[in-house]
């Protein structure tokens, strides 16, 4: 059985961004439950849900927050499941803030970060981890690569029609 992804959100003001991994984890058929935890105004239920997820049957876990960014960092403190920030844009720095936040943890509590708002690549890189362990979603994940190249093959071929009817 498929382990499910955790999608943690800071604020609702993020699901905008986190919808776009919950979109991407529907389409590769991986099961998740998305939910809204503050490292800072919720710390106890964002502690608890981090230490019991991997009882309640999660294999990795999205955290996106901005500004402050400590969420991700305070589920890797919890748990040893993997952990990927999805630091987001906006505040005075627009987002260089969550994403040195996100990325600057101590030695043992990694966290894995996308890049700014890169919530469907923190779906696609969940889904390669739990890809390790389930022979189906890996081959899922081959085949979605297959047709990313042909859909580039067929937009360069129309590329080169257009530029040769110049």
């Amino acid at each position: 059985m498929i382990r499910k992804v955790a999608v943690i959100m800071g604020s609702d003001s993020d699901w905008p961004v986190v919808k776009g991994a919950c979109t991407q984890l529907k389409a590769l058929g991986i099961p998740f439950e998305a939910h809204i935890l503050s490292a800072h105004r919720t710390p106890a239920a964002a502690a608890e849900f981090a230490k019991s997820a991997r009882a309640n049957g999660f294999g990795v876990i999205l955290c996106a927050a901005g500004m402050a960014a400590h969420l991700a960092g305070a589920f890797a403190a919890n748990t040893t499941l993997p952990v990927i920030g999805i630091p987001m844009k906006g505040g005075a720095m627009d987002g260089l803030d969550a994403l040195l936040a996100t990325v600057q943890m101590p030695s043992g509590i990694p966290v894995a970060t996308v890049a700014l708002n890169g919530a469907k690549n923190a779906a696609w890189l969940a889904a390669q981890i739990l890809a390790l362990s389930d022979d189906a979603l890996a081959a899922r994940l081959e085949a979605e690569r297959a047709n990313m190249t042909e859909e580039i093959a067929a937009k360069e071929a129309k590329l080169q029609r257009e530029l040769a009817a110049l």
